[in-house]
């Protein structure tokens, strides 16, 4: 089965900060970025505004403009990171840019699931752990982390401290799979035959129009 993004074991690298609250999906992706869905150029778009002034130039005090967060693997966030709408490019972006790990109080509900079905694991973490994750990740000399996803544990060499945190069993193994929600189903394809086997005879009356009439064409066919 083709995995429809790489699996996610083991993180590590350098986290950055952004700290302020109610970041919408609009600034994340804004709306010109949205002309396709090849993913291409959407790098660029990941909180534009934020990181390039009117001219295209780079913000220079903007985190994510400055060493080491130019790489950043991690996200630290204020709360209700991605409210808006429910576009799926500011996922893309993310990820596009590196990004590969959000971590927050509180995400906007199709924004945090979006993540998880494009191997972003987005992690809801009590405020006082997200605010000490948030000063490591504001220094420079103490930014890097390790998630272990299988472990459900987040190391920080910064201070020598492991948190364990939750997350959705189902989320879990689609990220440790690889897999989005059309690719674990297809896990369960022998149960799905299986259940067709039995359920079909005894009810005949569900049954496709296809099947019942198979040499009948739709209206656009030729």
């Amino acid at each position: 089965m083709t995995c429809p993004f790489q699996a996610i074991t083991t993180l590590a690298g350098c986290a950055a900060a952004l700290p302020l609250p109610h970041v919408d999906t609009d600034q994340i992706m804004p709306k010109q970025f949205l002309k396709g869905i090849d993913r291409q150029g959407l790098a660029q778009g990941f909180l534009h505004d934020m990181r390039f002034d009117a001219s295209g130039q780079a913000r220079r005090d903007f985190v994510l403009n400055q060493a080491p967060w130019t790489e950043a693997t991690f996200l630290i966030t204020g709360a209700n990171f991605g409210c808006g709408s429910s576009r799926e490019h500011a996922v893309w972006g993310m990820r596009e840019l590196g990004i590969r790990c959000v971590l927050g109080t509180s995400f906007g509900g199709i924004f945090s699931d979006n993540c998880m079905r494009n191997g972003v694991p987005a992690l809801l973490l009590p405020a006082a752990e997200v605010a000490r994750l948030m000063a490591l990740a504001q220094d420079p000399k103490r930014c890097q982390m390790a998630l272990d996803l299988a472990a459900q544990t987040l190391h920080t060499p910064g201070d020598g401290q492991t948190l364990r945190f939750d997350i959705d069993p189902l989320h879990q193994e689609m990220l440790l799979r690889g897999l989005d929600a059309v690719g674990m189903s297809l896990t369960h394809v022998p149960d799905i035959h299986a259940f067709e086997t039995r359920y079909l005879p005894a009810n005949p009356w569900v049954v496709p129009p296809a099947a019942k009439h198979p040499q009948e064409k739709h209206p656009q066919e030729k």
